[in-house]
């Protein structure tokens, strides 16, 4: 049930923040929002993280759509439990879904966070799934540390 609240949560927020952007801003133009942290920079990107694949945003929807797919097949088996792995996936899902039905539909995702960190422009989405490879790979580490220490102590 948590995966699926997850999956929801970051997917209308990904949708109505990008939705407010749109609204609010024309292409290219920037709105401050905290101090010298972050602004709202509406871009179109159509392509992958850091601007690869320029012009590939429909194949990029599909290889989301696959991804979905896979994750959905994996939980099925019982392949993606505990908290963590369990999170981090429903984050990953959230988020392809957010960008995948822009790619789809229109071609392109729309990104407006600008850190001043210098760290590109980005959406509530990739947000989402940085964080849940976080929450995946700190999983991984948990489980190989409890593994070694279970070996250890026989």
């Amino acid at each position: 049930m948590l995966f699926y609240l997850i999956v929801l949560v970051v997917t209308a927020a990904d949708q109505l923040s990008k939705y407010a952007i749109r609204s609010m801003l024309e292409v290219g133009e920037s709105m401050p929002f905290y101090k010298d942290f972050i602004s709202f920079t509406y871009y179109q990107n159509t392509g992958a993280a850091g601007s690869t694949l320029q012009g590939g945003a429909r194949y990029l929807g599909i290889l989301a759509v696959l991804f979905i797919i896979a994750v959905m097949y994996y939980r099925k088996k019982g392949l993606i439990r505990g908290f963590l792995k369990e999170s981090g996936a429903a984050l990953f899902v959230g988020g392809a879904i957010g960008n995948g039905v822009e790619r789809l539909l229109y071609g392109k995702v729309t990104d407006f966070l600008v850190f001043y960190s210098g760290n590109g422009v980005m959406n509530l989405a990739d947000l989402a799934i940085n964080l849940g490879v976080l929450l995946i790979v700190l999983d991984m580490f948990f489980s190989l540390r409890k593994r070694t220490v279970a070996k250890n102590v026989q």
